[in-house]
């Protein structure tokens, strides 16, 4: 059994409630524990990560977060950046899942993070646990 971290942005907590409940399930029905931590944005997340890897305590790592297309450049920032370092996470060994959603209105976000519908918390927790398997099978 494996100790996950699940990483979640809250800004949009309505939808991140929806994505936690996919990622969750999927990491229960997967038979891995796991433990939340809330961080104010998706900017936040990758830092997080990292600061949680130094302690060598959880084996993978699930990101959650919504973003949504605003009317300012702030969006293509916060989408980049953290999914630039949620990869540069990855490309240094830790298994983590991205599940930060970027879409352009909180309908295409209600569609991905549902759990009925999209799923994306679940996908990203499943990714998490493939680079695991991939983690022990290639490194350990």
């Amino acid at each position: 059994m494996a100790r996950i971290l699940i990483a979640e942005a809250r800004f949009y907590a309505h939808l991140n409630d929806m994505l936690l409940a996919g990622a969750r399930s999927a990491l229960e029905q997967a038979g891995h524990s796991h433990e939340t931590i809330t961080l104010p944005g998706a900017l936040e997340l990758p830092g997080a990560i990292a600061l949680a890897a130094e302690d060598r305590g959880f084996d993978a790592f699930v990101a959650l977060g919504v973003v949504i297309r605003g009317e300012t450049y702030h969006f293509e920032i916060v989408a980049g950046e953290s999914a630039r370092g949620i990869m540069a996470l990855t490309m240094d060994g830790l298994a983590v899942g991205n599940g930060i959603l970027t879409v352009e209105n909180e309908a295409q976000a209600i569609v991905r993070a549902d759990p009925a519908q999209g799923d994306k918390g679940g996908d990203a927790a499943r990714a998490a646990l493939a680079l695991l398997a991939l983690r022990q099978r290639f490194v350990s």
